[in-house]
């Protein structure tokens, strides 16, 4: 069935009006600092690391579930990144273990989830706890300077961090992971199970699609591009610490609804989650320029996934109706 158009274009537009209107309000109030050169190559650098991680979160909670662990996967990822590094393992080896780790733990919540049965709230909440766990206890909860050996490793910098005609690579790709997820989810069969299992998961297992599978899936592609997020943010850092990565979990989930995902599944669209995951950064970047405490960008995330939740549920029993 077609959706109602009021939810189409919610799904598609509404977070590029949110965008449009936070720019515009950013700007006048930071008297035009906030369009500085120097500000949109930060944001320009600062929106992928987390977009990358919020567009993968868009295709998991679109099948039914979340995934708390991500604010400690990063920083976990970031670990290991480090460790290796200061043995002097091969670049190209390093990065592949990261991601692998990344899959590994995407796997580890999937296979929980899917076959114990159990809210996937509680399974990455576990593991969240748990990773942070070993984390501060082997690391010590210690910052690992990076820029001496990163500076032996200039084709690693310029592939995560490095500019392509001025552009911020990290940028580049941000757009080419959303379009290539915006594609499988839109215009691939794997799309359609996602879509499916999340709105009716015993209805697509009625169908033959294998829903466990289909989460499972998603599950380790959020994992994979929180391993990516970790190295970009590393490297341009320059250094290990354990607040890499900080309230990405419940900020991907809040740049998704912004977007139009479901908290219950089955509803959501690439283009929404693009324009959601860029607002968040944008609101932290624009509250500095403010006579504002940083810290009211947590309170700003809590109101927008409170504000959108009960805005879905109200479209969603809308179309029930129908």
């Amino acid at each position: 069935m077609p959706k109602p158009f009021f939810l189409k274009f919610y799904i598609e537009y509404i977070g590029i009006f949110l965008f449009i209107g936070f720019l515009v309000f950013f700007t006048l109030a930071s008297r035009y600092a906030f369009l500085s050169p120097a500000n949109i190559r930060t944001l320009l650098k600062l929106i992928p690391e987390f977009g990358i991680v919020a567009v993968a979160v868009g295709l998991l909670m679109i099948s039914g579930e979340i995934d708390l662990s991500v604010s400690s996967t990063i920083p976990s990822c970031a670990y290991v990144f480090s460790l290796l590094f200061m043995a002097g393992m091969n670049v190209f080896l390093i990065v592949s273990v990261v991601l692998g780790l990344g899959l590994f733990i995407g796997l580890i919540n999937g296979v929980i989830t899917v076959r114990a049965r159990i809210p996937s709230f509680m399974t990455t909440l576990g593991t969240m706890m748990l990773l942070r766990g070993i984390l501060y206890a082997h690391s010590g909860m210690l910052t690992i300077a990076m820029r001496r050996y990163l500076v032996d490793e200039p084709l690693l910098v310029q592939f995560f961090t490095g500019e392509v005609a001025g552009v911020p690579v990290q940028f580049l790709w941000f757009i080419l992971i959303a379009l290539i997820f915006g594609i499988v989810l839109h215009f691939h069969k794997l799309g359609w199970w996602i879509y499916a299992t999340g709105g009716n998961k015993e209805a697509a297992r009625a169908m033959g699609i294998k829903t466990d599978l289909v989460k499972t899936i998603c599950f380790m592609l959020v994992g994979l591009l929180c391993a990516l997020s970790a190295i970009m943010q590393i490297v341009r850092v320059e250094a290990f610490h354990v607040v890499l990565g900080n309230l990405y979990d419940l900020q991907a989930i809040a740049a998704c609804v912004i977007g139009g995902a479901s908290l219950f599944g089955g509803i959501g669209g690439m283009p929404g989650f693009v324009w959601g995951s860029a607002i968040i950064p944008m609101v932290q970047n624009g509250i500095v320029f403010l006579p504002v405490p940083v810290a009211g960008t947590t309170a700003f995330v809590g109101i927008v996934i409170v504000f959108f939740a009960l805005l879905n549920t109200f479209i969603e029993r809308r179309i029930a109706r129908r």
